[in-house]
């Protein structure tokens, strides 16, 4: 299988504000390749998304070089400062540097819920596309409007949508979140990831039926063809282990049948991504 959305991290050699709380002291230290290797090599995988955690250039940079030194990781979802007057300078000499799949910003941490539609962000994200890149989006259900409109203005824009907008599993709550998946889904350009369900549920009492109604919900408005497995490692350790969160996901899957458990599986990450 692909995993399509992991991280590596080394607070001792970088600052990463969004690790600073108490709640994540326990994923607080070095997250290295082999760390990596240690999760995946029994569970059947046999290539990743790397996917970045800061918005800086630097930390791209590396993790191209990392990515070009591990075979596994087949592709890396990097940063770049999409209102840049030079932004397709920039993506070039960051393409030039290893296997670069798409790129992201932590949107869910702008103020403005429209940030997305942002003139300057929007000249940016078509450059991505011009790319031929994808356009991971991390962002919050209330953000979901926002990016609906930017498939709709940018249809020639792979998305995918991460940790399926974050659906408020903890408190069991539903709207707006539910309406807003099924209006992205309606745009043929946007695909999302069966990940970070875990981390939205409560970390300690959380049980896959807790997640369920919410994979349904992502799988009726997308399609298998459209969805893709991601771990979510290490954030996902906060809530469960490596092979807890697959397990599960394997459970969410089970209504569906073999060829659409080898979309979510594989196919659908190895065409957007461009794996293999």
């Amino acid at each position: 299988m692909i995993d399509a959305h992991h991280h590596l991290w080394d607070p001792t050699r970088r600052d990463y504000p969004w690790l600073a709380g108490a709640e994540l002291a326990p994923i607080r230290r070095p997250y290295t390749v082999d760390d990596l290797r240690a999760v995946t090599d029994g569970a059947g995988v046999h290539a990743t998304v790397l996917v970045q955690t800061v918005p800086e250039a630097a930390e791209t940079e590396e993790l191209l070089r990392t990515a070009r030194a591990e075979p596994v990781i087949a592709g890396v979802v990097g940063w770049v400062d999409l209102t840049a007057p030079d932004v397709a300078d920039r993506l070039a000499r960051l393409t030039g540097l290893g296997p670069l799949a798409g790129l992201r910003h932590q949107v869910e941490d702008e103020a403005d819920p429209d940030w997305l539609v942002r003139p300057d962000v929007l000249h940016g994200l078509a450059v991505v596309a011009a790319a031929g890149l994808v356009y991971d989006l991390l962002i919050a259900p209330a953000q979901l409007a926002a990016a609906v409109r930017v498939a709709d203005r940018l249809p020639e824009l792979k998305l995918v949508l991460d940790h399926a907008a974050k659906p408020p599993i903890a408190a069991g709550g539903w709207q707006p979140w539910a309406e807003g998946i099924t209006a992205l889904a309606a745009r043929e350009n946007v695909h999302c990831k069966l990940s970070g369900l875990v981390t939205e549920a409560d970390w300690a009492q959380w049980r896959v039926g807790h997640l369920r109604r919410y994979a349904d919900h992502v799988f009726g408005a997308f399609g298998a063809r459209r969805v893709m497995f991601g771990s979510g490692w290490p954030v996902c350790e906060l809530a469960a282990a490596y092979e807890v969160v697959l397990d599960a996901a394997v459970s969410l899957t089970g209504s569906l049948t073999d060829p659409e458990r080898l979309e979510v599986f594989e196919h659908t990450a190895a065409r957007v991504y461009r794996i293999g």
